[in-house]
């Protein structure tokens, strides 16, 4: 049991001003149940995640990459089991998964130096920054910083108010453990 100041939010409690948000992606997750305490937040929040987690350049798999190696990087246990979660559904398998924790070679490899990069230096060297427009595009390296930026901020979030991985999500990681990286 948690003993944050803002654990997430329930249905009874849900601030009116926010009431349309309940019954789309903000009541879905304790994410964003938590970040109910700050309505006028949370609103604001909802176009950048539109546009980070559904319309981004980089696809569903490669932005999967990034938020998994940034939730690794930040130390963020509701991220990562979501994420997890979120790349088997797309089709990653738990061997590539569980790599993003290392070093993996190629384009994986290449995303995880650049989110390391902007963990690490605060920036993308240019060098860093042309391989990477070479291969995912301009647009997708501006994204991948967003990206990287977005799930730093959730990670700091979730883990200073001590938020809860959602029970489905637990009791996926609980039936299928990821294996350590081999």
């Amino acid at each position: 049991m948690t003993t944050s100041p803002c654990p997430p939010i329930s249905d009874a409690e849900w601030p009116e001003a926010i009431a349309e948000m309940k019954t789309g992606f903000a009541g879905a997750l304790n994410v964003y149940r938590t970040m109910a305490h700050h309505p006028a937040l949370l609103k604001a929040w909802a176009p950048l995640r539109q546009h980070v987690v559904k319309d981004t350049a980089l696809g569903p798999v490669r932005s999967e990459v990034v938020i998994l190696r940034a939730a690794h990087r930040i130390g963020s246990p509701y991220e990562w089991a979501h994420h997890v979660s979120r790349a088997r559904v797309l089709g990653m398998s738990d061997t590539r998964i569980a790599a993003l924790q290392g070093e993996p070679e190629g384009e994986d490899g290449l995303i995880v130096r650049a989110v390391d990069a902007l963990f690490d230096e605060k920036r993308l060297s240019l060098a860093l920054e042309a391989e990477l427009a070479a291969a995912i595009g301009r647009t997708g390296v501006f994204d991948l910083v967003a990206t990287v930026g977005f799930y730093s901020v959730l990670g700091y979030m979730l883990m200073t108010y001590e938020t809860p991985i959602d029970e489905m999500i637990a009791a996926e990681m609980a039936e299928r453990p990821l294996a350590a990286i081999p």
